[in-house]
C-alpha cells in the first residue's frame, strides 16, 4: 500500500457537475470570500455553517466529502501542533485550570482557542482543496491570468505569475508520488522510516533529500524542455481555444456565497 495513498492536494477530478462548470474565476473568487470569512468568524457555530456549506457544495460538486478528508492527511501534523501550542500556551483572562502538569497547565480557554485554530486550518485547506479537485491545470491557470490582468497597466506579469503558482500547485502530487517511490526503494534496501521516536524519523527521512531533490530538477528540466519545443515564449499573443465567460449561474452563485457569508458575518455567529 501507497505510504502517501489518499493525499488529494493538487489533483483534478474531471466531472460534469455544477460546480465543475462554473467560470474558474468566480470559482477563486468564492474561495477567496471563504478563506476571508474564516478570519472574522469568532463562534465555532459560524464554522459549523461554513462546514455545512462545504458540504453541500461537495455534494453538488458530485465528489466524496471522504476525498475532501483525505487533503489533510499532510497537514495532520500542524493541525496537531496548533492544537497542543494553543492548549498548553494560551491562556484567558480568567483563569479557569483543567489540569495541571507540573509547570504547565491547561485551562478551558487554552483548550478552546487550540480547538478553535486547528478547526480554522481545516477548513481552509478542505476549501482550496474544493477548487482544486473541480478545476483543471489550464483553466486555473486561464483564471489566475484574468484575475491578475487589470495589475498588467502597473507591469505585473500575469501570466508568467499565474502560470509559476499552477505549475507549482501541480507538481504537489508529482513530488509526493516520486517521494513515495523513494522510499520504497529504500525500504527495500532496509531503510526503517517507521521506527523511533520522531527526532529518530525525521534524520531517517534525511537521505531521501538529495534523490527527491534531483528527481525535481530532473522533472522542470523536462517540463521546460517540452514548453520550448512547443514554442512557448509567455503569454504575449497568445491565444486560447476555450475563452472564458461569465453567464448568469455564474453570477448567482457568487451573489448567493456572499450574500451568506455577509449575514454570518453580520449576525455574529
Amino acid at each position: 500500500m501507497s505510504l502517501l495513498k489518499g493525499i488529494t492536494i493538487g489533483q483534478y477530478l474531471p466531472g460534469d457537475s455544477f460546480i465543475h462548470n462554473l467560470d474558474p474565476r468566480i470559482k477563486i473568487l468564492i474561495t477567496i470570500i471563504l478563506i476571508t470569512t474564516l478570519f472574522f468568524i469568532n463562534t465555532f457555530y459560524g464554522y459549523l455553517l461554513l462546514l455545512i456549506l462545504l458540504y453541500i457544495m461537495v455534494r453538488v460538486a458530485q465528489i466524496s466529502f471522504s476525498t475532501i478528508i483525505k487533503g489533510l492527511k499532510p497537514l495532520w501534523f500542524l493541525i496537531g501542533f496548533t492544537l497542543i501550542i494553543h492548549t498548553f500556551f494560551t491562556k484567558g483572562p480568567e483563569t479557569d485550570t483543567l489540569l495541571q502538569l507540573g509547570r504547565f497547565s491547561i485551562d478551558r480557554f487554552g483548550v478552546r482557542q487550540g480547538v478553535f485554530m486547528a478547526s480554522r486550518l481545516a477548513l481552509l485547506v478542505m476549501n482550496t482543496s474544493l477548487l482544486t479537485l473541480t478545476t483543471s491545470p489550464i483553466a486555473l491557470t486561464d483564471a489566475i491570468e484574468g484575475l491578475l490582468s487589470p495589475f498588467k497597466k502597473v507591469g505585473v506579469p500575469a501570466h508568467e505569475l499565474a502560470m509559476m503558482m499552477t505549475i507549482a500547485l501541480r507538481f504537489i502530487p508529482t513530488l509526493l508520488e516520486e517521494t513515495d517511490k523513494i522510499m520504497k526503494a529504500q525500504m527495500a534496501r532496509g531503510a526503517d522510516f517507521e521506527s523511533g521516536n520522531i527526532l529518530q524519523r525525521a534524520k531517517a527521512l534525511v537521505p531521501l533529500l538529495v534523490p527527491l531533490f534531483v528527481s525535481a530538477f530532473r522533472r522542470a528540466d523536462e517540463l521546460a524542455m517540452a514548453m520550448e519545443s512547443r514554442c512557448y515564449r509567455g503569454g504575449t499573443g497568445r491565444t486560447r481555444m476555450k475563452v472564458l465567460k461569465t453567464t448568469v449561474k455564474d453570477y448567482l452563485a457568487f451573489l448567493g456565497v456572499l450574500a451568506l457569508l455577509t449575514t454570518v458575518i453580520l449576525t455574529g455567529i
